[in-house]
């Protein structure tokens, strides 16, 4: 048989038996489409943190606290403090250090009018947002003063501002933690997001009134530090670890905060991206192997209903393997064929957010659907046409 007339004869096949090929082939189109958006959710997660880092510019340090550190007497736990952060920006020891930014996070319930949801409130000083290259689209940031004075003001994530405001100029309105009154000073510039916090849905508040209001008074979630430039990041990076650690009465080999450059944090950011992608892909694939075994299912099934034909094949002198192929072709098209229907369903579904990011479809993600598709066809299609071979001519043409 030539492979034309195999293509042909396998059509023919799926065509007598269409709802159970469309099936099929539904239980195939899922998979792959799963396996290359999750990959896409993994790989668009990576790169919004990257360019979120790398928005920070390539000078500057991230001080975070550090993990319990078992000692031969006692389990201590070193928090990272607002008077650690004071004695490095005023420290003369640390000369390669240009800016130093407090940090405290929290989580609350926000609202505004009738509309309320869970927000992620960062207290901070007004150089916040020129050290992490966050600037405002209308509106002003905090400043010195109103970090000097606690006042109740608050510069939002663009996308905070369009959910509690919608057309409604923000500037100057109210927006309430619990019973405390904020008044919007300014939205910021759509930003990607950073550590599973995005500034789009964020809220930035003075750190003095942070700490009189929301968090426990002089805990700090981070220091950013900005060095004076990028040929002095290393040397800044360890005056921050020897000053900190001194403010602490610590020695600085014995603390366990932890003080990371931008490239270390990069480096980190793709090893968990790599890692979270894979997990993704290995859950997405559950649902190939479920559409491998619905080609099985049907190909099984085919081979019982076409018994006579079989028989009457091989009895006009069709080889086993003219026989074992027809069936494989018939699997192969249908995985194919859900394949690439999968592959067009990911790349629709991409143009929407998922689990809060874009997905990115990778060259790679495509090529591996596109390679399992087959090796489906291939595979699950495989004992149900060496079954259909093997049939005897005789007992074949006596099935009803």
């Amino acid at each position: 048989m030539s492979p034309l007339e195999l293509i042909r004869s396998a059509f023919g096949g799926i065509r007598a038996n269409m709802m159970r090929a469309s099936l099929t082939l539904l239980g195939v189109l899922i998979g792959v489409a799963s396996v290359i958006l999750l990959m896409g959710v993994g790989a668009g997660a990576t790169t919004d943190i990257t360019q979120q880092v790398e928005g920070l510019g390539t000078n500057t340090i991230t001080v975070t606290p550090g993990v319990p550190n078992l000692s031969e007497t006692q389990l201590r736990y070193q928090t990272l403090t607002v008077a650690a952060s004071d004695a490095l920006a005023e420290s003369p020891s640390a000369p390669d250090v240009a800016e130093v930014v407090p940090i405290v996070v929290t989580n609350l319930s926000v609202s505004a009018g009738e509309r309320s949801r869970a927000v992620a409130i960062t207290g901070t000083t007004p150089n916040y947002f020129d050290v992490t290259n966050s600037p405002v689209s209308t509106g002003t940031t905090f400043s010195e003063s109103d970090q000097r004075l606690a006042r109740r003001v608050a510069v939002i994530g663009y996308r905070l501002a369009r959910d509690f405001f919608r057309d409604v100029d923000p500037i100057g309105q109210t927006i309430n933690v619990g019973s405390t009154p904020f008044t919007v000073a300014g939205v910021l510039s759509s930003k990607g997001s950073l550590g599973g916090i995005t500034a789009n849905t964020g809220m930035f508040i003075p750190l003095s009134r942070a700490e009189r209001s929301l968090t426990p008074y002089g805990q700090l979630s981070s220091i950013i530090v900005q060095s004076t430039d990028s040929d002095t990041i290393e040397a800044a990076a360890a005056e921050a670890r020897s000053v900190i650690a001194e403010s602490m009465g610590v020695d600085p080999d014995e603390a366990t905060f932890q003080v990371t450059t931008q490239s270390q944090l990069l480096e980190t950011i793709e090893e968990i991206g790599s890692t979270l992608s894979t997990m993704l892909a290995a859950i997405a694939a559950i649902s190939l192997v479920v559409g491998g075994i619905g080609v099985t299912n049907i190909m099984l099934v085919t081979v019982t209903e076409r018994t006579r034909e079989i028989g009457i094949r091989k009895a006009l002198g069709a080889s086993r393997a003219a026989i074992s192929a027809q069936f494989v072709a018939e699997a192969t098209i249908l995985s194919l064929t859900g394949g690439a229907l999968g592959v067009g369903l990911a790349f629709l579904a991409s143009q929407v957010e998922i689990l809060g990011t874009h997905p990115v479809i990778t060259s790679t993600s495509v090529a591996l659907a596109a390679s399992v598709s087959i090796i489906i066809g291939v595979f699950f299609g495989g004992y149900p046409a060496i079954r259909a071979s093997m049939l005897k001519p005789v007992d074949a043409l006596r099935h009803d």
